[in-house]
């Protein structure tokens, strides 16, 4: 075995590594397969139900670390060598993941100071995955060692692609010593001296002033929301850290044609997906969402936008929903036919290269009893497995053309995790309001078939496009808002949601009138806020229902400079003030909501000034029928119509003569077809 290698110099060494964008040659259909958790030995029989139905590829070996070192020290690969060899012979391709997110028994008994204690004094144990404090050396070494152990075994093998490193990361909620000490570690580092925490934080608020690092408090009853706001950047660093020291093992030992990559999960702030991607080949996603009457598109494909955009490359959907999902039996929603196949094509045409489920089978005991997958408990063929081998059978004759989508989006929502945490620290609602806003953004471009693609906060690039949708930005340096403020005086246009530049990167407020630097930009400036019911608008100025003319729970009592009131509420205090300001500053426009919107008010908000910046989009659709669009590896645009409804929809094709890919019509601008209950077309122009 290599010499075991210490975290830090792992880092070190990974500093050198540049993981390449892998392009695949089609786009890969499969299921995550846990041939362990079989009632009875059928390795024969799934690979060629597999086979039968089409599939291309599985993702083994993450979830069984007790299998592969049983006992410490001790290492069994032969039980997985027989299923990746018949996987081989089958043609059906590999991913294999190391098995770090779930101890062993025998480490947990042996080893009990690795597992999380939480800052509320509760501590796990043994029963359930993920119980674990990352940073413990204990648990470093041995996970260090099993990987090395795996890819010693495993980096040759022809049926293997690419590596999963650990699954669904994040910090767990540890408070741990290794922890908390791991903590002060990073401040010294960052902040150098408590002389500079007393000045930037406000030490002197409550008498908490340091005179040393011996003296730095721990998480559990800190009030301040700086401190908070570094407690959890520390908290989305650490497994940021874990997953590019995991892939820099793992680059020591793979081939060139190999990839690596993790598959994160849709809860943006888990950890720090920007600085996470950094040596992996492309991002994984873990995403599920309703089904039946509760199927919507935006559900089905945010996540694929914003993963996309983190690397900036096609992704990998490594689980979504299969029958049905649950850790109960209350909520098995099985889709209605001709969804499974709608929500293949939808993660694809938004840049997915391979969409897998999770999982294969269902299975018969445990937690995911009812999180059913391909097969049911009967393990037979069914309606879904049908669905699925119909599905499969297609993208063997058109993968190639669908793959390595190439799309370019003239919209962006800029993404603050900061911001997103400030806000939690301070709440003006109940619930997430940022999510609350960033989803409703999202939704209302992508309802009007506006494709987005997200910009985050810590590397904002807004080069290229022509709209920026802005959710509370809350905590930002003045070097991002005076980014912001020049996109707009170049020519780009912003629509910013309420509480932005309130508060600077350490979340303390700053002493400007609001919104701070971006007062010249905005053209306004306010000096008081409020707390709301909801109100009208006067005069339904965005002509939507009498219902959604609505505004709520947070109001700024904006004096306009430059902007000019577009809306105002219908209210005899609060209305002396604008409700939505636009202002002409250089070459672009910035729109400001000092309110929280509808989601019809900020649908019509966002369409009205895409219409106006002449951003492409699909002008005479609407939702449930989406249109996405990219271009393909041979050069050629590839648009998707995605029906998310049980009816019927008309749709008139605008574009230059194309082929549909799926029946071989040929359509020309202007032709009429109808896209059936759940159903799509695809058309290569």
């Amino acid at each position: 075995m290599k010499r075991l290698l210490t975290v830090p110099l792992l880092l070190f060494l990974m500093a050198s590594l540049n993981a390449q964008p892998k392009k695949f040659s089609t786009i890969l259909y499969g299921v995550a397969y846990y041939h362990e958790y079989m009632p009875y030995e059928r390795l024969e029989k799934d690979v060629q139900m597999m086979q039968d139905a089409g599939l291309s590829v599985v993702r083994l070996g993450e979830s069984t670390w007790s299998l592969f070192e049983p006992e410490e020290g001790r290492f069994e690969f032969a039980w997985m060598d027989r299923i990746i060899d018949r996987m081989n012979k089958a043609g059906i391709k590999v991913i294999l993941g190391t098995p770090t997110y779930s101890i062993p028994a025998w480490m947990a008994k042996k080893y009990p100071d690795l597992f999380v204690e939480r800052l509320d004094g509760s501590k796990s144990s043994y029963g359930i995955r993920q119980n674990f404090d990352i940073t413990n050396p204990t648990y470093l070494f041995f996970s260090e060692r099993i990987i090395r152990k795996m890819m010693e075994h495993y980096a040759k093998n022809p049926a293997i692609i690419g590596y999963q490193v650990d699954n669904e990361t994040s910090s767990y909620g540890a408070a741990n010593y290794d922890f908390s000490r791991g903590f002060v570690d990073y401040m010294k580092h960052k902040y150098k001296t408590t002389d500079t925490l007393n000045i930037l934080w406000g030490l002197n608020y409550w008498g908490m002033t340091l005179n040393d690092w011996d003296e730095f408090p721990t998480r559990k009853n800190a009030t301040n929301p700086s401190y908070k706001l570094e407690w959890d950047r520390y908290g989305q660093k650490i497994p940021a850290d874990f997953i590019s020291w995991q892939a820099a093992i793992i680059d020591e030992y793979r081939r060139p044609d190999q990839f690596v990559m993790h598959d994160f999960m849709p809860w943006l702030t888990s950890l720090d997906q920007l600085e996470a991607t950094k040596k992996l080949d492309m991002a994984g996603l873990n995403v599920y969402h309703g089904s039946q009457n509760d199927a919507k598109g935006e559900d089905v494909m945010w996540a694929d936008d914003f993963y996309r955009s983190v690397k900036k490359t096609n992704h990998l959907i490594t689980e979504t929903n299969a029958q049905t999902t649950g850790w109960d039996s209350k909520g098995q929603y099985p889709p209605f036919d001709g969804q499974g196949r709608l929500f293949v094509y939808s993660h694809i045409a938004s840049g997915a290269n391979m969409v897998e489920y999770w999982h294969w089978h269902s299975i018969h005991y445990g937690q995911e009893t009812y999180w059913k997958g391909v097969l049911g408990h009967d393990m037979e063929p069914n309606r879904f497995y049908n669905e699925v081998s119909k599905t499969a059978h297609e993208l063997q004759k058109i993968g190639p053309k669908l793959v390595n989508l190439k799309i370019k989006n003239e919209t962006a929502i800029l993404y603050s995790r900061e911001s997103d945490f400030g806000i939690s620290y301070m709440p003006f609602k109940n619930g997430n309001a940022y999510m609350e806003v960033l989803r409703q953004m999202h939704t209302a471009a992508f309802r009007q078939n506006i494709g987005v693609d997200f910009v985050m906060a810590e590397n904002a690039d807004f080069k290229g496009y022509k709209l920026l949708l802005i959710p509370p930005l809350y905590i930002a340096s003045d070097d991002l808002l005076n980014k912001i403020s020049a996109f707009v005086k170049g020519g780009g246009n912003v629509i910013m949601s309420v509480k932005s530049g309130f508060c600077d990167e350490n979340s303390v407020v700053r002493h400007l009138k609001a919104p701070g630097p971006l007062r010249e930009a905005a053209g306004f400036y306010y000096q008081e806020f409020s707390s709301a019911k909801p109100l009208s608008l006067t005069g339904n100025p965005f002509k939507v229902a009498e219902e959604n003319n609505r505004v709520k729970d947070w109001i700024e009592y904006i004096i306009p400079e430059t902007a000019k009131p577009i809306a105002t509420y219908d209210d005899p205090d609060f209305g002396k003030y604008p409700a939505i300001t636009e202002n002409k500053f250089g070459k672009g426009s910035f729109i400001y909501e000092g309110c929280l919107v509808s989601d019809e008010i900020q649908s019509k908000i966002i369409s009205n000034k895409a219409f106006e910046t002449g951003i492409s989009f699909e002008k005479q659709l609407v939702y449930p029928v989406v249109m996405r669009y990219g271009i393909n590896d041979q050069g050629k645009t590839i648009r998707y119509y995605l029906n998310y409804s049980d009816k019927e929809q008309p749709v008139v094709y605008s574009f230059n003569k194309g082929i549909e890919l799926l029946t071989n019509k040929t359509l020309n601008k202007g032709d009429s077809f109808t896209l059936k209950p759940w159903d799509l077309f695809i058309i290569e122009e």
